[in-house]
């Protein structure tokens, strides 16, 4: 059997690596386009040069050294899109400290989790967000804020967690104000970031993000500056964007989506980052988009239908897009058509990836045949390496469905502090194994066509049934729980629990979700509970998970009286 009917590819390409930090080549970036508009923030009524950004990542990184924090230090952020998120996502790279990306959606246990798990150091948090009161949910976990002196928190419950800093202003005992830190960094002498940047290499780790696994609770995938900085570069690339390009981001910072998509492959082609808002609605995408002009916009699926959908959309003049992303989940075709014929998106890609490899692998390119962009998630990215395997490890033919296993650049360093659940899915040969399942047609494009792991996509966010039963074990009432994910019109998938309460309880199906608000992020709460006697099973023992889905699906069905639910 030759090569090239073997599902692998390789992404050759004579444009090389960057070998730089975000830092360096974030500099450089300021050098060559400093009089550029480098970020539009519509709801905060900011506009800034790319000079004007690099003032304030250049101050905030002097004072997160002014508080005490050093190289390798772990600094959480919970925060919806604002600009302060994207001056910390440079300001920590310009001094080594690790960024860690906390959901803003998450809550009290899974905030714990994450700032225990990585040791966060210091936490810059908004105050509140919808209906998550930040700090409130902080003074549960430590209580001892209120009476420390600011960088000086020493919690029962959060042991390494000293500095928190509130974006917005503050007069609260025993934080830090995001206005003070650049205020304390124009005392630190800019010779001390020179003298740092000498030292830190782009190999070093530099992002976490938390990733879901069936094992159950979140894993802190560990990434690089060469990893993403240069997966962002790629990414532009692949949308041929220029210092002219502005590029709208609606999707969250948290995600590699926002920040690696968006953000860096934003300043790697000296283009614009335009933030419609704290986080998505449709009109002020749509208001955006024709104030600013943006040639690009980014979105999951659902997205850009709550757009195209939008009772005023037809009162928008869209001409100025030319090219974007959509990711996140499978995009029907006829949304793709309507966005290339009615949004001006004619160039418009489909990329796919995971958060462990940075998080992109293949990518549509602008001039790719419709069919392509909408069967398919493209081609190899430049320097990546993918194998499609069967269930003894071999590579399967071209167009047979099996495991898609990735590596180059991109893969992440591991999961942190956890090198059981890195070996899991890294092998020795340093292959990623995605759990997804794929192939790849002769001309290289890919299509994914199935998951191996246990998991559900809602709405563009990846949530594991394992996490949700885990949760809701801890409730005295529940005696064993199964989470599947059911077809949904809005979201492409919905949460579902089926319950077996212990012997003797009674449990309402409000209750089980009022348990869940305000500890788990809201969209991993369950739309639909079942309570149950027992669970479909194997002889071997096993639940059979795809018969609780069929099960529900025909039920919704009945209830809504159509097939589609």
């Amino acid at each position: 059997m030759s090569e090239t009917s073997l599902s692998y590819v390789h992404g050759a390409s004579d444009v090389p690596l960057i070998g730089e930090t975000i830092g360096a080549y974030f500099d450089s970036a300021v050098a060559r386009w400093s009089g550029n508009t480098a970020l539009v923030v519509r709801h905060q009524d900011i506009r800034w040069t790319y000079a004007e950004l690099a003032d304030r990542v250049n101050r905030l990184a002097a004072g997160l050294l002014a508080i005490g924090l050093e190289p390798g230090d772990r600094i959480g952020i919970w925060s919806p899109n604002n600009a302060e998120w994207v001056v910390t996502q440079f300001a920590t790279a310009k001094v080594g400290m690790i960024l860690v990306n906390i959901n803003p959606a998450y809550r009290v246990a899974e905030l714990e989790y994450a700032l225990c798990k990585v040791g966060c150091k210091a936490l810059i948090t908004a105050q509140k967000f919808k209906s998550s009161e930040y700090l409130e949910m902080l003074r549960q976990l430590a209580p001892e804020m209120d009476s420390c002196l600011p960088g000086q928190l020493k919690a029962d419950t959060l042991p390494e967690l000293r500095s928190i800093v509130t974006i917005d202003s503050t007069d609260a005992p025993g934080l830090f104000s995001f206005e003070q830190l650049l205020v304390m960094g124009d005392e630190v002498p800019a010779e001390r970031i020179e003298n740092l940047a000498k030292q830190l290499q782009f190999d070093d780790p530099i992002n976490i993000q938390f990733t879901s696994g069936t094992t159950g609770s979140p894993k802190g995938a560990t990434l690089t500056h060469h990893n993403i900085l240069n997966n962002g570069y790629f990414i532009g690339e692949a949308q041929r964007f220029g210092e002219q390009d502005r590029v709208c981001i609606p999707v969250p910072l948290y995600h590699c989506f926002g920040m690696v998509l968006g953000n860096l492959a934003c300043i790697t082609h000296g283009a614009a980052m335009v933030y419609p808002g704290d986080a998505f609605d449709p009109l002020s995408v749509l208001e955006t988009v024709e104030q600013e002009k943006c040639t690009a916009l980014y979105g999951v699926p659902t997205m850009f239908i709550a757009e195209l959908e939008h009772p005023d959309y037809r009162n928008f003049d869209l001409s100025s897009l030319r090219t974007g992303i959509m990711a996140g989940s499978p995009c029907p075709i006829e949304v793709m058509k309507r966005v290339v014929d009615d949004m001006s998106m004619s160039e418009v890609t489909i990329a796919y990836g995971m958060t462990e490899t940075s998080p992109v692998s293949f990518q549509t390119s602008t001039d790719d045949p419709l069919e392509k962009r909408v069967g398919t998630v493209g081609r190899i990215h430049p320097h990546v390496e993918v194998k499609i395997v069967d269930d003894a490890g071999k590579i399967v033919p071209r167009n047979q469905p099996g495991e898609l296993c990735t590596r180059g650049y991109s893969l992440m360093l591991g999961y942190w502090n956890d090198p059981d659940t890195t070996a899991e899915a890294i092998d020795q040969a340093r292959w990623m194994h995605t759990g997804d399942l794929a192939t790849i047609d002769e001309d290289g494009y890919c299509n994914i066509v199935g998951r191996i792991k246990d998991m559900v996509i809602r709405g563009g966010e990846n949530v594991y049934p394992r996490e949700i039963e885990e949760f809701l074990f801890r409730h005295p009432k529940i005696g064993d729980v199964q989470v599947i994910g059911v077809p949904d019109q809005k979201y492409g998938e919905e949460i579902c629990a089926w319950i077996k309460l212990r012997e003797g309880e009674a449990m309402a199906e409000e209750e089980v979700k009022q348990f869940c608000r305000e500890q788990i992020a809201h969209y991993k709460i369950p739309r639909y509970v079942k309570f149950v006697d027992e669970f479909p099973m194997t002889v071997t023992g096993k639940v059979q998970k795809y018969v609780m889905r069929e099960a529900m699906v025909e039920e919704l069905a009945q209830k809504s009286g159509s097939r589609e639910i």
